[in-house]
């Protein structure tokens, strides 16, 4: 088994942190990992890209080839379409539907979901109201881990591992806030669908 997710957003979106959950809930299923970052002008609202590899067998790379991707996971749609050229054909995009707007001639949101939604297995998740349901707008990138969670070859309990490890030591509170946000994203719908 191998599968390469490409994690994408906007810095200080939590990018790293919902690539380092689902890190460590590969790790506790015991497949090896492999994780590069891309942090680019993070501090500034700018892209913000990683490569998370995992596999039962070594892994000799970090990076992920163009078109080999088996997902695409961001946290805002303009990030999610940048990305779309490291999808395999069979591949998959999960992201978030509110755009982070960064940029002064952000484009129209139909010509960045239409084309997301043309790939034939993707999920456009209205993460930020489901995270505020969960208890905090930032467990946006776990709702996403959640949706997510449906293409990634780890059971749930693995996922759920992965935010103990990850939030435990900030207390049981934040780790109930994530738990719930991952089930949210988990079952939520595509948005624009009840």
């Amino acid at each position: 088994m191998k599968y390469d997710i490409i994690l994408a957003g906007v810095g200080g979106q939590g990018v790293l942190s919902l690539a380092t959950v689902i890190a460590a809930g590969a790790a506790r299923a015991g497949l090896h990992v492999r994780q590069s970052e891309v942090h680019g002008m993070a501090q500034r609202g700018g892209s913000v890209l990683a490569h998370l590899r995992l596999s039962d067998t070594t892994i000799f790379s970090d990076l992920i080839p163009r078109g080999r991707a088996d997902l695409v996971l961001a946290m805002e749609p303009l990030e999610a379409l940048r990305y779309t050229d490291y999808l395999a054909p069979d591949g998959a995009v999960v992201t978030g539907i509110e755009p982070f707007l960064n940029i002064p001639s952000y484009p129209d949101m139909d010509r960045i979901l239409s084309p997301l939604r043309l790939i034939p297995r993707h999920r456009l998740i209205a993460a930020s109201p489901l995270a505020k349901q969960a208890g905090h707008s930032r467990a946006a990138n776990v709702i996403l881990v959640g949706a997510a969670s449906a293409y990634i070859p780890l059971e749930e309990a693995f996922f759920l591992a992965g935010i103990s490890d990850i939030f435990g030591r900030k207390g049981p509170q934040v780790v109930a806030l994530n738990e719930k946000a991952f089930t949210l994203g988990r079952t939520a719908p595509e948005a624009g669908q009840a």
